[in-house]
């Protein structure tokens, strides 16, 4: 550990060094004293550097950033299925025992790493646990992977959004080119019959004009080609100044969603068979509480949605003043999400029950999940609503709204990941950082055109599968595994009394010690146990398709083993000695504490001291 000091003839020598380094600790997280048996602690620190790391201009800022990031698609299209299929009302009961106990927790836990060390995952888990440090790597990588086919969704919702001003929405009739006259239903045919509606012979024919598997890509569609390009524009004109851009968009991205969610409520509730929807929605089926399954879904979906393992919370963390309150962002930001995912069910299923309605249809063969829900079953709702030509582009820039706030948190991920490593030597050549996001925005879309060729479905749910399913799990495993078990509670702790002034209480010591790492384990277990492979409705894929998607998954994961790997052969010793060194936390925690339990956490003072010794 980089806190303890060396040897007795060196304590003189250092005594001045000692006191410099323990102050520097609160402003910079991670200053190194000389002398220490380890050759990465006498490399030179990089508190200079973190002294200039820009930070949010202000606190709500941060917090917009990350309730934005939370708040994305899958609390309209995931929850609110899960929610129905789960027992109703009653799946809400595990749903929130499992924010309480492991989407609290991990946030906090997250928050924390990034505001202590102000640095990004890969560069913080180094310093945590140099075992695991590939953790850092690897969500850097996952987080990469996921920004290149999750701004697909923005260009659909952009086709869709400048589809909607016309004065009949395309979707509705089936007397267009891309329709299959004799298979079609200008309303919605349910589950048991073979015809297909309007709305999704336009999501199949028109937005996407699907083949008939990956084995045929079919060419490029050159109109979601320039969505997608105008996607990343738009993403790129948010971010490129970094924080300092980001924190003012938020200010409407995650806002403005809420007046449309409400918006739409206040509607969809007054429609007629919209409380059959509502009563599907919330009514308890308490039998399904007992059910393993239920609550591996409450767990996964908390994990998911809140983006534990991406990498982006401790990303945007590390640009937040060193003694920012992140308990209360915390408790902000999950019950936030969390009060967003059951709004969403509201709007939803009083839409489908109206749905279910106007069809005599059971809200069961209406009610999907999934992109099916806001880009087929909810357009051919808004399309029979009063009002359509105000709703309908209303809630498409809603959805834009939602996936924007998602992109740039993954986004900055990696652009964090590259200014911490590699920012000095890039700025030579680029001469500014806004290239350096501009780059990332090009290879990002670069990676995303295979998705908007006529088969880029198939590639997208591939994706998407082993991306945001299996390789997460296991990735968030060895990240609690890494800071929980290894680096320690008490270190954790310890990290969270210096920011805060207090050390955290018996609730989130538990959960970190043993409630988050046993939760993590068992979704870990039921996803291996309830493995499936990937499919697209009816489609199952090819073999190759099924190991291009186990390739895609290792790209990630593989990061951790190869860290460990490393970092044992780099040390010296016995192989006992290597891994006891390999688990050393090489972060400063030794530093003197200058924070009395009731010192104003946000007064200027402190923060121009912690600069000037910084």
């Amino acid at each position: 550990m980089i806190g303890r000091r060396g040897a007795s003839d060196c304590d003189n020598k250092n005594r001045h060094f000692t006191l410099i380094a323990a102050t520097m600790e609160l402003g910079a997280g991670h200053s190194k004293a000389p002398c220490e048996e380890r050759e990465s602690d006498l490399k030179p620190s990089a508190a200079d550097a973190e002294a200039q790391r820009p930070t949010w201009s202000g606190r709500f800022e941060f917090i917009l950033a990350s309730v934005g990031y939370a708040v994305g698609l899958g609390n309209v299209w995931r929850f609110p299925y899960l929610c129905y299929r789960s027992g109703g009302g009653a799946f809400i009961v595990p749903y929130l025992i499992m924010v309480l106990l492991c989407g609290i927790p991990l946030l906090f836990m997250e928050f924390a790493i990034g505001q202590y060390t102000r640095l990004g995952p890969v560069h913080a888990f180094a310093k945590i646990c140099p075992l695991l440090k590939g953790v850092g790597l690897a969500t850097v990588v996952i987080s990469f992977m996921f920004s290149t086919y999750y701004n697909v969704l923005m260009s659909w919702a952009l086709f869709y959004l400048f589809n909607s001003f016309r004065a009949t929405l395309p979707w509705t009739s089936c007397n267009n080119t891309w329709n299959d006259v004799g298979n079609c239903s200008s309303g919605f045919p349910g589950n048991a019959t073979h015809l297909q509606s309007a709305s999704q012979q336009f999501f199949d024919g028109r937005l996407l004009e699907k083949t008939s598997g990956i084995e045929e890509a079919g060419g490029l569609r050159w109109e979601l080609f320039g969505y997608l390009l105008l996607a990343w524009v738009i993403v790129y004109l948010c971010i490129f100044k970094g924080v300092k851009s980001t924190g003012k968009v938020v200010y409407f991205t995650a806002v403005f969603p809420y007046f449309i969610l409400f918006a739409l409520l206040i509607n969809n509730v007054q429609l007629p068979g919209a409380k059959n929807g509502i009563l599907y929605f919330v009514t308890p089926v308490w039998g399904r509480l007992f059910e393993v399954k239920v609550w591996v879904n409450a767990a996964a979906q908390v994990f998911n949605s809140i983006g534990i393992a991406f990498g982006s919370m401790i990303s945007m963390a590390s640009y937040n003043k060193f003694n920012n309150n992140i308990l209360r962002d915390v408790l902000i930001v999950s019950l936030t999400n969390s009060f967003t995912s059951i709004l969403a069910g509201f709007v939803i299923f009083s839409a489908v029950g109206y749905m279910a309605h106007i069809h005599n249809l059971p809200v069961e063969d209406i009610a999907t999940d999934g992109p099916g829900l806001v880009f087929v079953v909810y357009p051919e709702v808004l399309s029979t609503m009063p009002g359509f030509q105000l709703w309908a582009p209303l809630f498409f820039f809603m959805l834009l709204c939602l996936g924007l706030d998602s992109q740039f948190a993954t986004v900055e991920v990696g652009v964090t990941f590259i200014k911490d490593e590699f920012g000095p030597k890039i700025l030579r050549f680029l001469k500014r950082e806004e290239l350096i996001v501009l780059s990332v925005c090009i290879i990002c879309f670069a990676l995303g055109i295979p998705h908007v060729t006529k088969g880029g479905i198939y590639v997208f749910q591939l994706m998407d599968h082993y991306t945001a399913v299996v390789s997460l799990v296991f990735l968030a495993f060895f990240e609690v595994v890494a800071v929980c078990w290894i680096f320690g509670v008490s270190r954790v702790s310890l990290m969270v009394k210096r920011m805060l002034g207090k050390n955290p209480n018996i609730y989130f010591r538990a959960c970190w010690l043993l409630l988050c790492p046993m939760l993590v384990l068992c979704i870990l277990i039921s996803s291996v146990v309830q493995y499936t492979p990937a499919h697209y409705g009816k489609y199952t894929y090819p073999v190759w398709a099924e190991g291009l998607g186990w390739g895609v998954s290792l790209v990630s994961i593989m990061w951790i083993p190869l860290g460990a790997i490393q970092e044992v052969f780099d040390n010296k010793g016995s192989l006992l000695q290597r891994l006891k060194t390999a688990m050393t936390p090489t972060i400063d925690l030794d530093a003197v504490d200058f924070l009395p339990e009731k010192q104003n956490l946000e007064n200027p003072a402190s923060e121009r001291l912690l600069t000037s010794t910084a």
